[in-house]
């Protein structure tokens, strides 16, 4: 890893546990966004699946995985396990831990939805070009019957 590499991740990391933190001494005080303990059940199952999902992914996919849109030497094409539901399950879980945080604790969380879901969705596009060049006999017929984030439908 480089130094700049690790200077940036540094930096990441400090400032998001710095906003993690004010985070914190602001919601002291204040209630989730509903006091429907289904809507709570609902939204914390939803958080719990998508974290679990997420982390299997990442787990599954071993020495292949990397940074959004990094290049490995010698990589291998992953379609079991998690990627067989969807082409890119890390983004998914974390997409729908995050819906479910918007219906437990806030609406606010809606934009950190789009946002993020933005930059997964363009992540993927690029990863994707990448990885039809890498295994063009492969991917391809993956692509054709897998789904890229929403299985059925996206």
């Amino acid at each position: 890893m480089r130094a700049i590499d690790i200077i940036i991740s540094v930096g990441w990391l400090v400032f998001w546990v710095y906003w993690l933190l004010i985070r914190l001494r602001v919601v002291r005080g204040h209630q989730a966004a509903t006091s429907n303990p289904w809507l709570l059940g609902i939204g914390l199952a939803l958080f719990v699946l998508g974290l679990a999902f997420a982390v299997w992914a990442r787990v599954y996919l071993g020495r292949n995985w990397g940074m959004p849109m990094s290049q490995k030497a010698e990589p291998e094409l992953v379609t079991t396990g998690p990627y067989r539901t969807v082409r890119h399950p890390i983004y998914s879980g974390i997409i729908l831990a995050m819906v479910g945080t918007a219906i437990a604790v806030s609406p606010y969380w809606l934009a950190a939805v789009v946002i993020v879901g933005g930059y997964f969705l363009f992540s993927a596009v690029v990863e994707e070009r990448n990885m039809a060049r890498l295994f063009p006999a492969d991917y391809p017929p993956y692509k054709q019957t897998t789904k890229m984030l929403i299985p059925y439908l996206l």
